[in-house]
């Protein structure tokens, strides 16, 4: 093999549309890249997905390929959630927290790698193994199993097997842990302070029983930990310290290291994408991503030859990544499987949908409640804020209007009025008025307690003296502001099923049965 692609083995590439690109084409005859990142603009039917798959497969054996490639997606469910009509939905990690159940994760893991694995997808950069004890985390939060490092160990070692049973790689991210930090690295570096007895007793606890329990792939922080790194502002993905101090020779771990994509903020305006794709070779990682750009991802490529070729990169290192990758690759992928002729009846089945709603109404979690839920007779009212999506991973394809089909389907005398965040102020007087007309308000808060429209929002309803129900469809933080409201229920997400099961809960079809898997300040 070439040194230019020895190294192209070590680059994972995104690209856009629901077909192959001449980009990608080019990135695997040219460089034999050896991961394709999906992302929602990929992602069609089952029938297109699989034809994708199939055809980036098909491209790289006709490019004398040894082994197939990896193909990845960020499939953590709940409000990361790629795969669209046609698959199951399936409870993201804080509300599979919030079962305390770790047979729930083993479960949503081993439903997840299935359908997956289906169409062609063999790698699922999951599960998120943070631990999410910082209340204000603006990209973790409800994407964590919850604050306890324990709890998340257990929940994340289930959900891994899950996966892996199924024959789908695995991840744990972010090494050495993003719970704490409240900084989007997608946006700039955060930086987590702590001491290294505090980082082994909290953020490391569920990477080493993972490690231990048999992970394939860790994927690498773009956050500077002080108490790992002596050079300023070098994120934990170029530090070698981190990489290999700390994750190769202390925990031992053997497998496959990937980096977050390189084109975040924190990376980008830093020492610059092409730059720290070197940097983190350097590190010590198998894997650099690099999502979006092709001139990106071809001068990346370039840039790692020219170190390998300055003597700033061993070759003998880049050889014994290509060999991780490819121990990786044959343990989970023959070119038998990439060659999809159907879809499997099990993909998005009732069979599927059922099991997973049950775990749903284990999971989501009733806090408080004054009165009485909505009745049947009752003239209802549901205000729900317009999905602005939250952090630069989560998928827009996903609305909260669906919560007003779903609950139309329970109670018939149901007026529900939705609100741009940005006229949510203007509205407010309008709103006062007309909801002494309802027997009953249901408002829906998506991360209210960084909000303060939301907030008076609510403030303005509970003072007309109505009943009104909270139903926190993302953050459970929100939860913590509105203790005299009549009940306050969190579904950590707002996807359908999650929507269905709190709808027959607010009339009471159902009972909820989780609990909190974090502290509500």
């Amino acid at each position: 093999m070439s040194l230019e692609k020895k190294v192209g083995r070590l680059m994972i590439a995104g690209f856009k549309g629901l077909t192959m690109s001449a980009e990608i084409k080019s990135l695997i005859h040219d460089y034999h890249i050896g991961g394709i990142i999906l992302f929602g603009r990929n992602i069609g039917t089952p029938e297109e997905i699989a034809r994708l798959t199939s055809s980036l497969q098909a491209e790289a054996k006709k490019a004398g390929y040894t082994v197939p490639l990896l193909i990845c997606i960020d499939q953590e469910n709940g409000v990361v959630r790629r795969l669209g009509e046609g698959t199951t939905i399936i409870p993201g990690a804080m509300l599979l927290g919030a079962t305390h159940d770790s047979e729930n994760a083993r479960k949503a893991g081993t439903l997840t790698g299935k359908e997956l694995k289906a169409l062609g997808i063999n790698w699922n950069l999951a599960p998120v193994v943070d631990v999410n004890n910082n209340p204000k985390n603006p990209v973790i939060g409800v994407r964590s199993f919850g604050e306890n490092p324990n709890h998340v160990a257990e929940m994340a070692e289930q959900a891994m097997v899950g996966m892996q049973n199924a024959g789908v790689v695995t991840t744990l991210k972010h090494f050495p842990g993003h719970g704490d930090t409240n900084v989007d690295s997608h946006l700039d570096l955060p930086v987590i302070p702590h001491d290294l007895k505090r980082l082994h007793d909290v953020e490391l606890v569920p990477f080493k029983r993972c490690i231990q329990a048999g992970a394939d792939t860790v994927m690498s922080a773009h956050i500077y930990f002080p108490a790992l790194e002596p050079e300023a502002n070098t994120p934990a993905t170029l530090s070698r310290p981190i990489i290999t101090g700390l994750l190769r020779e202390e925990l031992g771990f053997q497998g496959v290291i990937t980096t977050d994509c390189m084109e975040m903020d924190a990376i980008a305006k830093g020492v610059g994408t092409v730059q720290g794709c070197v940097q983190a070779v350097q590190a010590g990682v198998d894997f650099v991503m690099v999502s979006h750009q092709f001139p990106l991802q071809k001068q990346a490529i370039l840039a790692l030859k020219k170190a390998v070729e300055n003597g700033e990169i061993p070759e003998r290192q880049v050889d014994e990544s290509v060999e991780r990758i490819e121990k990786l690759v044959r343990g989970y992928a023959t070119w038998e499987e990439t060659e999809i002729q159907s879809i499997a009846d099990f993909v998005g089945s009732d069979a599927h949908r059922m099991e997973m709603r049950n775990i749903y109404e284990q999971g989501i979690t009733e806090v408080g409640k004054r009165g009485k839920s909505i009745l049947p007779e009752d003239r209802a009212l549901l205000i729900f804020p317009t999905n602005k999506y939250a952090t630069m991973v989560e998928d827009q394809r996903y609305a909260t209007v669906t919560m007003a089909e779903e609950l139309r389907k329970v109670h018939a005398d149901l007026t529900d009025i939705e609100i741009p965040s940005e006229q949510l102020e203007e509205q407010l007087e309008q709103i006062g008025l007309m909801a002494p007309d309802y027997d009953h308000i249901v408002v829906l808060t998506l991360n209210a307690f960084q909000h303060s429209n939301q907030q008076r929002l609510v403030e303005t309803l509970i003072s007309t003296g109505k009943p009104v129900d909270i139903v926190a469809i993302r953050s459970p933080y929100d939860l913590s502001l509105f203790s005299h409201a009549n009940r306050m229920i969190c579904t950590y997400e707002f996807t359908r099923t999650a929507f269905e099961v709190v709808a027959d809960g607010l009339v009471g079809n159902i009972e909820f049965k989780g609990r909190l898997p974090v502290s509500l300040p």
